[in-house]
């Protein structure tokens, strides 16, 4: 429970501190492609791990595909929100955004043969029938609860009815139905997107809600100003059902704030590393433009700041160097936090402490490829108790020798997807013939940079 909070919380408060400007695309280099590259590179022996990074990535997929398999029900389909770093994990609680990403892994590990075509198959299909037979007509206008029980659905703790969980499940939906030539999935997969009523989140504005319960209503926060919700937007405005998509227009309506930190500039709010990689997952943004910005080169410098500001904490926390960074929304020794850094106000966002978060950097692989490497290689190679049997653990402090018990499907999942997408640009290649993503684009005013 402490997560949803945690999480809503802090984008209400981002929500209300991000300023109104909105960044020219003049403000950003509009050079990078990214992903898709020979992850075949040879490293210093210090870094502590003697594979080479494309073992190294296929370890992390490995390990993560088997989070999502094991810890998934085999008969509806729900990943976990989070389970125990070593496995037998014995509790209940699934989360919609977890299924999403777990979705888009049966995908990725059925291209790679981790696991029977036929097994992988038959769990897509289960996973969509219970999502559009069961789950979507409990939730609300097509959305779905944040949290719900694993077993039957059942909405989970008093959870909203979560428009950017509903959105991150979508687009693993969709995924399988652009990946699996089968008429079950295509049509199941259709039939969830059609049902989903965007316009009714909009909730007589021009920004979508970030939610609603059935004790209180609409959430009084939107998404108002830059963040992971870009695939929100897209979606519901490429929406198959036109009486439930919203118009294009609500695409200029949020705001996009700019950070200067450390002689780069950039889009961002005050935001934890996460926001500028969930869209990335699934959207190729790669060498496109709209009249705001190339949002994967923001991404690329934002990564970089990032990797900035960490190393500008080693005074005060001296593991943090170019060989050890990376924190973003996760858990850390007092819970679950947002946090990271450089905010709009020059400071830290959250209670810094020198933890350690390995999806930070394996988040941004595609956009600074040989910098996030070269921490998850020093990570593997000099902590091995941060890695365990579903990959890296969520968090670790190498200053109070603190490993958490834990991994987290969201974490585990954007991992996953963006190794895969810098090996071999699958998830990109494979969500994007969705048509109405393409067409989504378009009517925001993406162009070829």
């Amino acid at each position: 429970m402490n997560r949803v909070r945690s999480r809503r919380s802090f984008l209400s408060q981002a929500s209300r501190l991000a300023g109104a400007s909105l960044a020219s695309a003049a403000s950003f280099s509009l050079f990078g492609c990214g992903g898709g590259q020979s992850s075949v590179s040879a490293h210093p022996a210090e870094d502590g791990y003697s594979g080479t990074d494309d073992q190294l990535l296929e370890e992390i997929e490995k390990a993560a595909f088997l989070f999502f398999w094991e810890q998934a029900d085999p008969n509806t389909g729900q990943a976990k929100d989070r389970a125990l770093a070593a496995g037998n994990d014995t509790r209940t609680i699934s989360s919609t955004a977890a299924t999403g990403f777990g979705l888009t892994a049966l995908c990725i590990g059925n291209q790679r043969g981790y696991q029977p075509h036929a097994a992988i198959l038959s769990r897509v299909q289960a996973t969509l029938k219970f999502l559009a037979n069961t789950m979507q007509p409990a939730g609300k206008n097509g959305f779905f609860y944040h949290f719900v029980d694993t077993a039957t659905g059942s909405r989970a703790f008093t959870s909203e009815v979560s428009s950017i969980d509903t959105a991150l499940l979508l687009c693993g939906v969709l995924t399988c139905r652009a990946y699996f030539s089968d008429a079950t999935v295509q049509n199941l997969a259709t039939q969830i997107y059609s049902n989903v009523n965007f316009n009714w989140m909009l909730n007589g504005g021009q920004l979508l809600s970030m939610g609603w319960t059935p004790e209180g209503g609409f959430l009084t926060a939107r998404w108002e100003h830059y963040c992971e919700h870009m695939m929100l937007y897209l979606l519901a405005i490429g929406a198959p059902n036109p009486a439930f998509a919203i118009p294009a227009s609500s695409w200029a309506k949020w705001s996009r704030p700019v950070i200067q930190y450390s002689g780069l500039s950039y889009i961002s709010g005050s935001d934890p590393l996460f926001v500028h990689q969930y869209s990335h997952a699934w959207f190729d943004f790669r060498n496109k433009k709209d009249a705001f910005a190339n949002y994967f080169q923001n991404s690329v410098t934002a990564t970089q700041a990032h990797k900035l500001f960490c190393i500008s904490l080693a005074k005060q926390f001296s593991d943090y160097s170019a060989d050890l960074w990376g924190i973003t929304a996760s858990d850390y020794q007092g819970g679950y936090t947002a946090w990271g850094g450089p905010s709009a106000q020059g400071g830290t966002i959250g209670p810094v402490d020198g933890s350690i978060v390995p999806c930070a950097t394996a988040g941004s692989l595609p956009f600074v490829f040989s910098d996030t490497i070269h921490v998850l290689r020093w990570i593997r190679g000099h902590y091995p108790k941060a890695w365990q049997r579903y990959g890296y653990v969520d968090a670790f402090n190498p200053l109070t020798g603190w490993y958490d018990a834990d991994v987290l499907g969201i974490d585990l999942g954007i991992s996953m997807l963006m190794a895969e997408n810098q090996r071999t640009q699958f998830v990109w290649n494979t969500f994007m013939k969705n048509k109405e993503a393409l067409a989504a684009m378009e009517k925001c005013g993406f162009r070829s940079s």
